[in-house]
């Protein structure tokens, strides 16, 4: 996996930086695992924009991801490593020995023709999904169950990964990727690796065209709108704005919006850095 820098042959790609994509072995997805994908331009059910800064781009269709990897003890093999555009990190399909074929968010170092199996006692190798009681502590993990059956919620996108600090008696202590430790239930699953395409935080659109061809419009500065848009908007002259703030007035740096009374309180250890 590694960037290309384009050469600035026009004002587009003066600072353009790609992935080289040279992991993907797949141009097509498999048509079996699509499924459709109705956009909303930001509008809910009545038409009333709820979102803003959303609307266009390129037609997509939804890649049918096996997030909870349910199938235990049946040996599956890697035929292809894919993009998906639904999400940051690649996908892989996976051929199961009973004919079956479903996608999995691929893991850094997965490879075509490997062998990978989820269940209880299995070896802790790359790709494999385990239960966090049979997992050795240390361990770099990825796509991380927080209710047993509930599939991978946590440490699923481009290059994320947590690790497995300790058990104690019905817990596991992982120290997620917002340097968050938290407890989370032996019983729940998790893969072993780290996300695949780890440079994607480095990469540069280059031009605004690309932001659009992903559904994403233009953003109205806060401090450029008038008071009724906006608490930062308004004043005479270029006014800084003061504090920053949402749309709603809640603060946007050092302000605490987790709930004090959240019944999963309880299960964090420490919090994360600011």
């Amino acid at each position: 996996m590694a960037l290309r820098k384009i050469k600035p042959q026009t004002p587009g790609q003066r600072f353009k930086v790609v992935t080289d994509f040279d992991v993907v072995t797949a141009e097509r997805p498999e048509k079996s695992l699509l499924a459709p994908m109705k956009r909303s331009g930001g509008r809910n059910s009545e038409g009333k924009m709820t979102m803003r800064y959303i609307g266009g781009g390129h037609k997509k269709r939804y890649r049918i991801i096996d997030f909870k990897r349910n199938k235990d003890g049946i040996p599956a093999t890697v035929k292809s490593i894919e993009y998906d555009p639904n999400r940051t990190a690649y996908i892989a399909l996976l051929h199961y020995a009973d004919g079956e074929k479903r996608y999995i968010v691929a893991q850094n170092g997965l490879q075509v023709g490997q062998t990978v199996i989820s269940g209880d006692k299995v070896i802790p190798e790359i790709g494999n999904t385990m239960l966090l009681s049979s997992i050795p502590l240390g361990t770099v993990i990825s796509c991380i169950e927080l209710r047993p059956g509930q599939g991978a919620v946590m440490a699923r996108s481009a290059g994320s990964f947590a690790q497995l600090m300790a058990r104690e008696g019905k817990y596991a202590t992982v120290k997620l990727p917002s340097s968050e430790i938290r407890l989370i239930l032996l019983t729940c699953k998790a893969t072993i690796g780290v996300m695949s395409n780890s440079d994607h935080q480095l990469t540069v659109s280059g031009k605004a065209g690309r932001h659009r061809w992903l559904g994403r419009r233009p953003r109205t500065r806060p401090v450029a709108m008038n008071p009724v848009d906006h608490p930062m908007g308004g004043g005479e002259g270029r006014a800084s704005g003061g504090h920053p703030r949402s749309r709603n007035g809640i603060p946007a740096k050092g302000f605490k919006t987790r709930s004090k009374t959240k019944e999963s309180n309880k299960h964090i250890v420490e919090r994360r850095k600011k």
